[in-house]
């Protein structure tokens, strides 16, 4: 298998005393044309710093592009309704040609809880209500019917190819999620080393569900900066057997980090 790599879209910055986001369909088409599989968007209501729509973002880059694939990195799923966030997906699918990559997650505690606090929904319940949104997500997007309440079922029209759903999060509750409902895991920063160990936790959780055992994609790896260690490092993860690698922003502008991105997507051929 050869490893993937994308690109975090400019939809917000590490720094919230400098609230300067970037060209999103600009970014969209430069990662098209470097090569790399993915571009993705970063999903809060309210963060550390300012951020923009991830859906928003998404259909904008979908927009201005026919091939990069559109990646949610992640769906804070528990934040809306399951419905909504389903016809959302499913749309989005319509819109893009059925290139939608689907991160879900339960949101980073470093954000706090004035997002959900906003949204009128509970922040200390958000895992069960992810599992619950799980289990029907699916069938939704795919237009089936599915139970949305306790004694109430909706189907959602037009119905859309399910994309792959890549479940994110390095707790144990994470993992287990990932390998009861998820295509893929998606774990940040995991350094080479640590993949085998968490590769045979996932298939043996996957195993007690009867699912294949999900893919590894990896946000903010830990790659040099000179250009011929960094390929040897993807390689590393590549042997590893991880299937995707998230390049996160630097911090110092998303021009400078994509012209890296498209030397180091060049110098893997």
């Amino acid at each position: 298998m050869t490893i993937k790599l994308g690109l975090m879209l400019p939809t917000s910055t590490p720094d919230p005393s400098r609230p300067v986001l970037g060209d999103v369909g600009a970014a969209a088409r430069v990662g098209e044309a470097a090569g790399v599989e993915s571009v993705w968007s970063t999903d809060h209501l309210i963060a550390s710093a300012p951020i923009v729509d991830s859906t928003v973002v998404l259909a904008t880059a979908a927009a201005v592009t026919s091939r990069v694939r559109i990646g949610y990195g992640v769906l804070l799923l528990a934040l809306r309704p399951v419905a909504w966030a389903a016809k959302q997906v499913s749309s989005m699918q319509y819109v893009s040609g059925d290139r939608v990559l689907l991160g879900v997650g339960t949101g980073n505690p470093a954000h706090g809880d004035v997002g959900w606090r906003a949204a009128g929904t509970s922040y200390g319940d958000r895992g069960r209500r992810t599992d619950e949104g799980l289990a029907v997500l699916r069938d939704l997007i795919a237009g089936r019917p599915a139970r949305v309440a306790e004694d109430f079922e909706a189907a959602i029209a037009p119905g859309a190819t399910v994309p792959p759903i890549l479940v994110a999060g390095d707790g144990a509750k994470a993992v287990a999620r990932a390998a009861r409902f998820g295509d893929g895991w998606v774990s940040i920063g995991l350094a080479v080393e640590d993949v085998a160990a968490r590769l045979q936790v996932l298939g043996e959780l996957a195993e007690q569900y009867e699912r294949p055992r999900p893919t590894v994609s990896i946000v903010a790896p830990q790659l040099d900066a000179e250009l011929a260690k960094a390929v040897a490092q993807v390689s590393a993860y590549e042997e590893a057997g991880v299937e995707r690698l998230i390049l996160a922003p630097t911090g110092n502008g998303w021009e400078g980090d994509y012209a890296w991105a498209a030397e180091l997507q060049g110098a893997r051929g």
